[in-house]
């Protein structure tokens, strides 16, 4: 695994694991079941991805919106590649609701809705929030 996906919990954020790309609880979370999905590969750039990674896209974007959409009846869902900090090729995946949603005793409303994501209201998880969230979200992608 890449930097990238180290520094943002890996192994301990695991969601799903595909052949080019995982799936992560986000560990700062701007809304409920937000994730981060990061290929494997050390590429800096979108375009430097083998072509079957890309292809392998639609199966795991398809997996995200089934699950989320149970888990936490999104409305909207941004997926958002900024690479600013962290260099390999990564998304930020938001689900988007008005209101609030709440898991476990976390609740997060939606700062941005219905605008632009407000990733910097984002509530930092704990390793038990972590471990709790993660093992909840996981049963939606088995």
């Amino acid at each position: 695994m890449n930097e990238t996906i180290e520094r943002f919990g890996f192994p301990e954020t695991l969601i799903a694991d595909f052949e080019h790309w995982v799936v992560l609880l986000r560990p700062a979370q701007p809304t409920l079941g937000s994730l981060v999905l990061a290929a494997k590969s050390d590429a800096t750039a979108f375009g430097d991805l083998p072509a079957a990674a890309h292809a392998e896209l639609a199966v795991i974007t398809k997996a995200i919106e089934s699950g989320l959409a149970e888990a936490v009846q999104f409305q909207k869902i941004n997926y958002l590649m900024l690479m600013m900090v962290d260099p390999h090729v990564h998304f930020h995946v938001v689900p988007r609701y008005e209101g609030s949603r709440e898991h476990a005793g976390i609740a997060l409303n939606d700062a941005g809705w219905p605008g632009q994501p407000d990733l910097g209201s984002a509530t930092k998880l704990d390793a038990g929030q972590i471990a709790t969230l993660s093992a909840w979200l996981k049963a939606y992608f088995a």
